[in-house]
């Protein structure tokens, strides 16, 4: 779901793009050879290639689900090494790179004079709070590697020859090497959870300004991080939910509406409860276009209108979708009390700006109007395992999720059974 985060409010910014009338290039990398694919394709004796095709076919599904529009670009890393290897070998002989008797080849960050100005720390201050211990041949502990020599053991589909010697590249210049062929070396936005700012965009920003001599970005966007019980959202915490997992409960439209609730830059707490009102929120719109005359059809937006001038206003303000979804209720609340169908056209029309209310309003109302019964016997089982550990809390708050959603509970003494109110 943290995945789906940053999928969301970067498919906003470049949607709001285009509205406007930019020419929008956007791309959206993927990392194929790192140690935990290696690892992950070993223990399944499969090829990366076989295992990230596979990965990659399952984050395409995803995506569609949540209404996320494919980026321009989509380049594996594996498909640029050539290119990481000539910037490598540019930063080399700038004296900024510089090899080791491990034959990695690393960054050395205090020949780099920027390096911090993205995160706004000095070297100094990041030694102060380095998570990294100095590995043989570093000469600082915060430099980092662009070329890892190749392992006893790794498969041959994770390794190239190279004049520093068989191997593979490092994280960050993969990045690097794939915004330079695809975006060329300055580039407008760049982007990506707050969690990369440091180091990956860091190191990523030095590596690239290093080689060219320039400007690398004019703009970097993080988006804020999701949390559960107000700590981030994440496999090593434990406390992490897939988009999937999600997606057997609720619908991808109402997954985004959801995330689109909180300003991008914003971190925010996921929830069933959070959930469920977006739910509810999503409906109060689709319910008022269901009532709406048949002519209501998007059409071509008049921003000079209020409504549309207040939600362009809100959106040009750093994406700010909150203050544009209350434009949207604001226009929802007009058709409801009998407003021209031109109020649910404008409705309709801001709404696919943000990638949402396009479903025919009596489809989406119907296919939502309550859980399925592989949902409800997954939410009685959920509620089950909560009182066998004396979480009532959490078993109170299930039945009344189950409740509010029409859903009446019976327990008896070896089962639970369930009617529709």
């Amino acid at each position: 779901m943290g995945h789906a985060r940053f999928m969301v409010a970067f498919d906003v910014a470049q949607r709001w793009m285009k509205t406007l009338g930019y020419r929008v290039t956007y791309v959206r990398n993927i990392t194929d050879v790192d140690d935990k694919i290696i690892k992950r394709a070993l223990e399944r004796g499969v090829t990366l290639k076989a295992l990230t095709d596979e990965m990659i076919a399952a984050l395409h599904e995803d995506a569609d689900a949540l209404g996320i529009e494919r980026p321009t670009h989509e380049p594996r890393a594996t498909h640029y090494v050539p290119q990481m290897l000539e910037m490598i070998a540019t930063l080399e002989k700038k004296g900024l790179g510089y090899r080791v008797a491990s034959g990695d080849v690393n960054f050395a960050v205090r020949k780099f004079p920027g390096y911090g100005k993205l995160s706004g720390k000095s070297i100094d201050q990041l030694r102060a709070g380095e998570r990294v211990a100095v590995l043989d041949g570093k000469e600082d502990p915060l430099d980092f590697v662009m070329w890892k020599a190749a392992k006893e053991g790794e498969p041959d589909d994770a390794k190239w020859p190279s004049e520093f010697g068989v191997g593979r590249p490092g994280w960050h210049i993969e990045c690097s090497a794939m915004c330079k062929a695809l975006l060329g070396e300055h580039f407008d936005i760049h982007g990506g959870g707050q969690d990369l700012e440091f180091p990956h965009h860091e190191n990523e920003l030095a590596q690239s300004e290093g080689a060219s001599g320039g400007k690398f970005v004019n703009v970097w966007m993080h988006n804020g991080l999701l949390n559960v019980d107000n700590e981030k959202m994440s496999k090593s915490l434990g406390n992490f939910f897939t988009i999937r997992d999600v997606l057997k409960r609720y619908d991808g439209e109402t997954v985004r509406f959801f995330m689109l609730r909180t300003h991008y830059r914003s971190p925010f707490n996921f929830s069933d409860s959070n959930l469920d009102d977006a739910k509810a929120g999503l409906r109060r719109l689709y319910t008022a276009l269901d009532g709406a005359a048949a002519s209501a059809a998007a059409g071509p937006i008049d921003w000079a209108e209020p409504r549309a001038a207040a939600f362009r206003e809100a959106m040009n303000d750093d994406f700010n979708t909150p203050i544009a979804l209350s434009v949207l209720f604001e226009l929802a609340a007009e058709v409801n009390r009998g407003a021209s169908a031109a109020s649910a056209s404008l409705l309709k029309a801001l709404g696919a700006t943000l990638g949402v209310l396009q479903q025919a309003p009596r489809t989406y109302l119907q296919a939502g109007a309550g859980l399925d019964e592989s949902s409800i016997a997954a939410l009685i089982e959920e509620r089950r395992a909560a009182k066998a550990v004396r979480d009532f809390p959490r078993a109170d708050a299930i039945r009344k999720r189950l409740a509010d959603q029409g859903i009446v509970l019976k327990d008896l003494a070896q089962e639970t059974t369930w009617v529709r109110a």
